[in-house]
């Protein structure tokens, strides 16, 4: 093993331990999945692997396992950490609520914004098949405002402190309307600003949100 290789594993084992103790602040289990034997790798253990791969930019399993210090990877098989990492979603986004809650603290100025997320080229939409295996869940074509383009995709949109905390988000098919969102996620703000773009502005539903929640809207002078 070459030097560089040695503090690559010292490294990842470090943030790992890092990350783990940051974990057991916000959860007092260890284990959250209905398993027959304990694992040798508990699921929380599990989740501060994978935040820590996020960490250091590795999103392909076959990298990882190629990266993990003996430590970890001796304690589980690769099938096996995909599959019970799907299942820890919920326990994830459990967490990164938490954690977004505690940073965040009494701000009350937010940001809410989009971001296309493009499948294709809008000229091979009708011949992809890619994410197609559902209606709910397939791509669709929607607007890109500040480039005057449509595309072919998602949309990502997301909600932010104005310390850059990110609070929320949400993956649509890109023909959905950022009101659509703000329904969706209203009942999670109150007694706040949300700064945003047009795409997310309508009168009816300023006063829907300002009448219920005490959310006050500020539109960007620069559109979408």
């Amino acid at each position: 093993m070459t030097d560089n290789q040695l503090n690559i594993l010292n490294n990842f084992l470090s943030k790992f331990e890092k990350n783990l103790e940051i974990l057991k602040q916000f959860e007092t289990k260890s284990n959250f999945l209905n398993q027959i034997r304990q694992p040798r790798l508990s699921d929380l253990e599990l989740i501060a692997v994978d935040l820590t791969a996020e960490s250091f930019g590795i999103d392909f399993e076959p990298h990882l396992f190629s990266e993990l210090p003996e430590a970890i990877s001796s304690k589980i098989e690769r099938s096996v950490y995909n599959r019970r990492r799907r299942k820890l979603f919920f326990v994830k986004e459990r967490i990164r609520k938490a954690l977004s809650e505690k940073l965040i603290g009494s701000e009350n100025y937010f940001i809410v914004d989009s971001m296309p997320l493009e499948v294709c080229k809008l000229s091979r939409s009708s011949r992809v098949k890619i994410c197609k295996e559902d209606y709910l869940t397939s791509p669709s074509k929607g607007y890109r405002a500040s480039q005057k383009m449509n595309f072919y995709g998602y949309k990502l949109h997301a909600v932010c402190s104005s310390s850059g905390v990110f609070c929320d988000s949400e993956l649509t098919s890109a023909a959905v309307h950022g009101i659509h969102y703000l329904k969706n996620i209203k009942n999670n703000f109150s007694s706040c600003v949300l700064l945003e773009d047009k795409a997310y502005l309508s009168d009816d539903y300023q006063l829907d949100l300002f009448t219920s929640n005490n959310i006050y809207q500020i539109g960007s002078p620069y559109g979408e």
